[in-house]
C-alpha cells in the first residue's frame, strides 16, 4: 500500500501504542525459513522511533511516508545498493510490523515494498536481503531477456511458472529448462523440485527454457531424423508409433525391445501424458538421477508423434551406455537383457517412494497361503511403487523342501517377466561330408543323430551305421580356407564343434591284425594340402621361391613310414587324386627336367618341418590324431577303406587370394626313423627339390617332368615352422604344389568340387514344435538345486541341495513371457529353434494360477498377444526384429531397424519368437482409429516368406 500522504493512510492508534504494538513484534517474531520480512531505511525508522517517544502527535519529528529512498541505486530499477549493513544502513521487521506502519503512515509512490524471505542455511537462519538475480529468456528467442529475482528457497518449478507467464507459453506444453553460467556452458535443471540454492544458481547466470517440438524432438537436441527430403520435415504425418529406429551399429537388439515397450498401450501413455514427470526419483541411489526416463520419453514422443518415418535414438543409446556399462559400445546384445535392464531402470528413475524402509522377511511358517502373499504384495509396495510396478510386476509362490529334514520353506517372490524354459532334445542332427578311401567315390554328404553330449567317436559311430566303416577306421576335422582347421581326437565333445562347421569324415585303410601291433608304431596320419604356384616370384621376401596358395579340399592318409621316400609318395598322392587329377598319356610329351643322383633322404624323418623358419599365423589344428577308438596309439592315425571324400558342394571353400611363399628346397624329414634307399631309386624319383645347393649334387639325369611337386608345410599350409609343445611329434603336414600350366591341363576342377548326398539327407528335418502352455508347465515343474546354488536350510543348519518349485499366484496387467531359446550347460550352448505355437488371443492362464478362487473384483486371466522381439541366427550372430499391435488403430507392424512394414497375423508365430508381450483383456484398449484398408494389408501370400520379405508391403517411400 502506498499513501501521497499521511492523511491518506488510516488514522493510526496513540504515539505510545504504536510503539508498544511495534516493539511486542520485534520482540516476539522469530525467524522462521520461509517467513516474510520487510527491509526498511534505517534513518525513516530511527524517526519513527523519536516520533513515538516523544509523545506529541504535533512533534516536529514526524517522519511522513514510508521512504526507502537511500537504499536503491536508482529511481528505475529500484535495484539495491551494493554492501548495505544491517542496522547501519537499513533494519529488519516482521511482516506484520511492516503492515501495521504502512497502514499507518503510507509510503512514497512507486516504491516497492521490499520483501525479503527468511531461509535456512547451512547451519544458520537469516534473512534474504540480496536474492538471486536470474537473466529469463526461451531459446526460441535469446535476445529477448528480462531480469527476475528469486529466493534462495524458492523452487526450480516456481521459476519455470514465473517464465510461462512472462512468455505467454501456452497451458499444456511440455517445458525444460537449462541453466547457463557465465563460460556459456549449460546445464539442465532436471529436478524442478529443488531450491534454487540447492540447484547451484547465483545472480548473474541465465536460465533458458525449450518447449518440446510437435514432433516429439526439443530443440536444442538437433536430432538425426531420417527424412526423404527438407521439405517433407513439416508435411509429413503418419500414423503414430509406426515408426522406425535406425540401427547404430549392432543396435537391432536394442531397437526390437523398445519397440515392444513403445507398443505397450499403459507404459506409452503414461509417458505421452507426461505424467512421469511428476514421478521422476532423483535421489534414488538405486536409479539413473531420472535420465533413463527422461531419455526413454524422449524416443517414445518422437515415435508417436506421427512426424517421422524412422528416428535415431543415439542419445538413448549414450545414456544406457553411461549406466550399464554391459552395453557400452556397439557389439550385439541380447534384447530381453537390455529389456530387463530398461524396466529395473524405469521402475527406479520413476520410484514413487522416496526412502526405502529396511523390511524383514517372514517365511510362511504354516501361515495360509492368502495371508502369506498379501503380507509379500505389501512389502514390495512399500519399497517399491511405481508405473512399471503397477503395469508388469506379478506374484509367484516359491516352495522349497530341504532333502534331509524335510523342512519346507514359502515365500512369495514378485517377478517382471516371465522366463520359461524350452523342451530340450537330448539329440543333435549335424551334417558331415564323408571322405571314402576308394579314390573313384565322390565325397557323400550325410545327416547323422548324434547324443547333444557325446563325443566325436559317437559321430564315427553314427556315420558307421550308414557306411559299414569301423569308427575306428574315422578321422574327423574341421576344414576351413582349404586347411584343416582342427583335426579331433575322437574322446573330443561333440559341443566344440558348431552347426556352421564344415566337417570332413576320413576313411583310413585299416592294418591286418596280425601286423597291428608290430605296424601301429611305424604308420603316420599324413595331412595333404593342395598348393598353387604364382606366375611371380616373391620378390618382397628376399628369396628367389614363387608365392602358393591353397586350392581344392584337403585330404588324411595313412602313410606307412617305410614308405616315405618322394617316388612312393609321388605314386601314393596320384592314385588318392585319380578322380580329379589325369596322368600323362604316354603320347603326351612333358618337359624333361635334370635330376639329381644324390643320397637318399627319406620326406619324413625326425621331428618333422625345418627348423629354419617360424611360422606367426593361426595354428590351424593340434599336434596329433588318432583314429576313433584307437585307444592304444599314442598320437598316430590310421587309415580305413571305404567311404566317400567331400570336395566344396553346398560349402564351398574359397582359394586364398593371396597365397603363402615358401622357398622350394630340400624337403626335410618328418615321418620318423627311415630305412637306406638305393641311390638309383633316388635318381628315378619323379620329383626333384628345386633351388638345392650345388655341393650336394652327385650326379644329374634327365627324367620325365612330374605333375607337382611336394613340399613338408606346417599346418597352416605354409612351410614356416610351428612352435612344438612337450616331447611329441608335432601332426606331419605336406602340400603337392602345381605349376598353373600343370594344373590346368591334369587338374579337373570341377570334379574335385562334386559330391553326392547321402540318402539322409533326402529325409525332410521336422521342425521341433511345442505349445506355449507346455513351456508354462515345464517353469512350474519341481527341481533340484544345482551345487552352485544350494539352499540354505534353517533347521539343518547347511547348505542343501533342495527341491524348488515356483507357481504363478498373481498376474501383473501386461504379461511378459521370455523363451529360454539360448541354452548353456556343462556340455553345451546352443540355440534352440523349435516353433512355440503361441495365441495371439485368449491365451487362459486359469490353470495355471495357484489362487484357484480369487477374491470379488480379481481382474480375469485371459491376454491377448500385443507384441514379439524375434531373434534370428545363432549363438555368436544373429539379428533382432519385432511384431507389433498398433494400439490406436490395432493393426500388426513388422520392425526392422528403421523399416516398418505392414504384417499379417498368420506371419507372427514363427521359431524367431523371442520375448512375448501379453495385455489382460480387461484393459485392453479399443481401437481409437480404423484399420487401414485390406488393399494396402494383403499381398501375394507367401507361405515360406521370412517376416520382413515379399509378403509384407512396404511403407517406406525411400
Amino acid at each position: 500500500m502506498t499513501a501521497n500522504s499521511r492523511c491518506a493512510a488510516a488514522e493510526p492508534p496513540g504515539l505510545e501504542t504504536q510503539r508498544r504494538e511495534i516493539e511486542s513484534l520485534l520482540r516476539e517474531c522469530e525467524l522462521r525459513a520461509g517467513d516474510g520480512w520487510y527491509v526498511m531505511e534505517r534513518r525513516w525508522y530511527e524517526q519513527w522511533k523519536e516520533f513515538v517517544e516523544t509523545g506529541d502527535q504535533n512533534s516536529s519529528s514526524f517522519p511522513g511516508q514510508i521512504d526507502n529512498t537511500e537504499l536503491f541505486e536508482d529511481l528505475d530499477s529500484f535495484h539495491l545498493k551494493e554492501r548495505l549493513v544491517e542496522n547501519e544502513d537499513f533494519v529488519l521487521v516482521p511482516a506484520e510490523a511492516w503492515r501495521r506502519l504502512l497502514d499507518w503512515y503510507g509510503a512514497v509512490d512507486g516504491q516497492p515494498a521490499l520483501e525479503r524471505k527468511v531461509v535456512d542455511l547451512p547451519s544458520t537462519l537469516k534473512v534474504e536481503v540480496y536474492p538471486v538475480e536470474i537473466f529469463l529468456c526461451l531459446h526460441s528467442n535469446m535476445e529477448n531477456v528480462i531480469t527476475a529475482l528469486f529466493s534462495r528457497t524458492d523452487s526450480i518449478h516456481s521459476i519455470q511458472r514465473a517464465m510461462c507467464d512472462a512468455f505467454m507459453v501456452p497451458p499444456g506444453s511440455e517445458c525444460r529448462l537449462w541453466m547457463k553460467s557465465s563460460d556459456s556452458s549449460c546445464e539442465r535443471l532436471r529436478n524442478v523440485h529443488v531450491s534454487v540454492l540447492e540447484a547451484c544458481l547465483n545472480s548473474a547466470m541465465t536460465v533458458i527454457m525449450e518447449t518440446r517440438n510437435a514432433d516429439g524432438t526439443w530443440p536444442s537436441s538437433r536430432p538425426q531424423i531420417m527424412r526423404n527430403s527438407v521439405e517433407e520435415q513439416d508435411s509429413y504425418r503418419g500414423q503414430p508409433g509406426v515408426c522406425g529406429l535406425t540401427n547404430l551399429g549392432n543396435t537391432c537388439f536394442m531397437n526390437s525391445a523398445l519397440q515392444c515397450l513403445s507398443n505397450t498401450p499403459p507404459l506409452t501413455e503414461y509417458f505421452l501424458q507426461s505424467s512421469y514427470l511428476e514421478e521422476l526419483n532423483f535421489n534414488n541411489p538405486l536409479g539413473m538421477k531420472g535420465e533413463i526416463a527422461e531419455a526413454y520419453a524422449d524416443v517414445t514422443k518422437q515415435m508417436w508423434s506421427g512426424r517421422h518415418y524412422s528416428v535415431v535414438p543415439r542419445v538413448f543409446k549414450t545414456k544406457v551406455g553411461h549406466f550399464a556399462s554391459q552395453f557400452l559400445g556397439y557389439q550385439q546384445h541380447d534384447s530381453q537383457e537390455l529389456l530387463s535392464f530398461l524396466l529395473d531402470g524405469l521402475h527406479e528413475d520413476l520410484n514413487r517412494v522416496k526412502n526405502k524402509e529396511y523390511i524383514e522377511l517372514r517365511d510362511a511358517e504354516g501361515r495360509p497361503d492368502q495371508e502369506v502373499a498379501e503380507e509379500a504384495w505389501r512389502n514390495h509396495r512399500r519399497r517399491n511403487d511405481s508405473a512399471i510396478v503397477d503395469t508388469f510386476h506379478g506374484l509367484f509362490k516359491s516352495t522349497l523342501v530341504c532333502p534331509e529334514c524335510h523342512k519346507v520353506s514359502v515365500t512369495f517372490d514378485p517377478f517382471c517377466y516371465l522366463s520359461v524354459p524350452l523342451p530340450v532334445s537330448k539329440e543333435r542332427v549335424m551334417e558331415v561330408f564323408f571322405v571314402s578311401l576308394d579314390p573313384y567315390a565322390k565325397p557323400a554328404q550325410h545327416r547323422v543323430v548324434v547324443p547333444k553330449t557325446g563325443t566325436v567317436f559317437d559321430l564315427c559311430s553314427a556315420l558307421s551305421e550308414m557306411t559299414n566303416v569301423p569308427p575306428t577306421q574315422m578321422v574327423v576335422a574341421d576344414v576351413f580356407n582349404h586347411r584343416f582347421y582342427k583335426i579331433y581326437t575322437c574322446d573330443e565333445g561333440l559341443s566344440c564343434i558348431l552347426d556352421r562347421d564344415d566337417i570332413f569324415v576320413y576313411e583310413l585303410s585299416g592294418l591286418e591284425e596280425e601286423e597291428e601291433e608290430e605296424e601301429e608304431k611305424e604308420e603316420v596320419l599324413l595331412a595333404l594340402y593342395l598348393r598353387e604356384r604364382s606366375h611371380y616370384r616373391d620378390y618382397g621376401s628376399g628369396s628367389t621361391s614363387y608365392g602358393t596358395s591353397l586350392f581344392g579340399h584337403p585330404l588324411l592318409l595313412r602313410v606307412p613310414q617305410r614308405s616315405c621316400s618322394r617316388e612312393e609318395l609321388y605314386q601314393m598322392f596320384l592314385l588318392r587324386l585319380a578322380r580329379y587329377v589325369r596322368p600323362p598319356n604316354p603320347s603326351e610329351e612333358l618337359e624333361e627336367e635334370e635330376d639329381e643322383d644324390e643320397e637318399e633322404e627319406e620326406l619324413y624323418k625326425t621331428n618333422g618341418v625345418s627348423d629354419e623358419e617360424q611360422e606367426d599365423g593361426e595354428k590351424a589344428g593340434p599336434s596329433r590324431a588318432r583314429p576313433c577308438g584307437d585307444a592304444s596309439a599314442s598320437c598316430q592315425s590310421d587309415e580305413a577303406p571305404t567311404a566317400e571324400p567331400r570336395p566344396d558342394a553346398n560349402h564351398t571353400q574359397p582359394s586364398l587370394d593371396d597365397g603363402d611363399t615358401e622357398p622350394e628346397n630340400q624337403l626335410e624329414p618328418v615321418c620318423g626313423a627311415g630305412e637306406e634307399k638305393d641311390k638309383q631309386e633316388e635318381a628315378c624319383s619323379p620329383s626333384q627339390p628345386a633351388n638345392e645347393h650345388p655341393a650336394k649334387r652327385k650326379a644329374c639325369r634327365k627324367r620325365r617332368r612330374s605333375l607337382f611337386t611336394i613340399q613338408a608345410v606346417n599346418s597352416n599350409g605354409t612351410t614356416e615352422r610351428e612352435g612344438g609343445g612337450g616331447g611329441e611329434r608335432p601332426q606331419p603336414y605336406v602340400a603337392i604344389d602345381w605349376d598353373p600350366e600343370m594344373k590346368k591341363r591334369f587338374y579337373n576342377e570341377n570334379e574335385a568340387e562334386k559330391y553326392m548326398k547321402h540318402g539322409s539327407m533326402e529325409v525332410p528335418q521336422q521342425q521341433t514344435t511345442v505349445q506355449l502352455q507346455e513351456c508354462i508347465e515345464l517353469f512350474t515343474t519341481v527341481e533340484t538345486l544345482e551345487e552352485e546354488n544350494p539352499w540354505y536350510c534353517p533347521v539343518c543348519k547347511k547348505h542343501q541341495l533342495a527341491t524348488k518349485k515356483l507357481d504363478l499366484w498373481s498376474l501383473p496387467e501386461v504379461l511378459i513371457i521370455h523363451l529360454k531359446r539360448f541354452s548353456y550347460t556343462k556340455f553345451t550352448r546352443e540355440k534352440l529353434d523349435s516353433i512355440v505355437k503361441f495365441p495371439l488371443r485368449d491365451l487362459d492362464f486359469s490353470g495355471c494360477l495357484l489362487r484357484k478362487s480369487p477374491p470379488n473384483g480379481e481382474p480375469p486371466s485371459r491376454y491377448d498377444l500385443i507384441a514379439v522381439s524375434n531373434h534370428y541366427g545363432g549363438l555368436r550372430d544373429g539379428h533382432y526384429t519385432s511384431h507389433a499391435r498398433n494400439k490406436d488403430n490395432a493393426q500388426w507392424y513388422y520392425f526392422d531397424d528403421s523399416k516398418v512394414t505392414y504384417a499379417r497375423e498368420d506371419q507372427i508365430v514363427t521359431n524367431a519368437a523371442y520375448v512375448l508381450f501379453y495385455h489382460r483383456q480387461d484393459q485392453v484398449r479399443r481401437p481409437t482409429q480404423p484399420p487401414p484398408p485390406s488393399d494396402d494389408i494383403t499381398s501375394s501370400k507367401d507361405d515360406h516368406a521370412e517376416p520382413g520379405a515379399s509378403s509384407y508391403v512396404t511403407m517406406e517411400t525411400d
